[in-house]
């Protein structure tokens, strides 16, 4: 097993697994997150209940080992794969069966990384570890969460002005639309779907799927920008 997981195959399975493992998070992420739309009380109950519940106090730390896993054996792979490649091989090789996201998987990667970084230290390690302000929802005590969201997206950390943090977002947003596109169908075909029925299916599935969270997560901070 341990020479299976070393050889080629073995790590492209794993980061496809993991992959896949953060597809599955990334929409009950959204999820949450949609809750700001409908106003405080609606998000402060929403993540109460994600901070309070012990299934997902549990998932945590898998989550961030699925984090980790993916993005390590994303960096091996794309540096095997330049270093036994031809120099200029993406320059030369470009047909029309590939798209500019399948191309451009690692530098996607790398922007994703970045946003998830900002992400976790204005966020998640806020609302984690951080000292928040408390409200009652339905007489229940919370963090008020909300507050902590909304003053991230409506006064900006660096210049006064919310725009370059919903900015960043949006940003954020896209390219990771663009990775999911490349993403689904592609860890799908590792794992066995690989006959021309099932990649097309699987294209337009990942295509759509790609949208909804690019879009979804746009949908945030463009709220903030047009109704604060």
């Amino acid at each position: 097993m341990s020479t299976f997981l070393k050889s080629s195959i073995g790590k492209k399975l794993l980061m496809s697994l993991s992959g896949l493992f953060l597809i599955v998070f990334l929409a009950v992420h959204l999820t949450a997150n949609l809750f700001l739309l409908a106003g405080s009380d609606a998000y402060n109950t929403a993540t109460h209940f994600m901070d309070t519940n012990p299934l997902i106090q549990i998932m945590q730390p898998v989550l961030a080992f699925g984090f980790l896993l993916h993005i390590v054996y994303g960096m091996i792979i794309e540096l095997k794969n330049r270093a036994s490649r031809p120099v200029k091989y993406s320059q030369t090789k470009r047909n029309g069966t590939s798209s500019w996201a399948s191309r451009n998987m690692f530098w996607l990667g790398a922007v994703i990384g970045f946003f998830l970084v900002v992400h976790i230290f204005n966020f998640f390690a806020k609302m984690k570890f951080g000292e928040m302000a408390e409200v009652t929802v339905d007489g229940q005590k919370m963090h008020d969460a909300y507050a902590l969201v909304s003053g991230l997206f409506t006064t900006d950390i660096f210049s006064g002005s919310h725009f370059v943090f919903s900015g960043l977002y949006l940003f954020g947003s896209i390219a990771l639309g663009l990775h999911l596109h490349h993403a689904l169908w592609s860890a799908f075909q590792t794992i066995g779907f690989s006959n021309d029925i099932w990649r097309k299916r699987l294209s337009i599935l990942g295509d759509v799927y790609a949208v909804v969270i690019a879009a979804g997560f746009s949908l945030i901070p463009l709220y903030f920008l047009i109704f604060s």
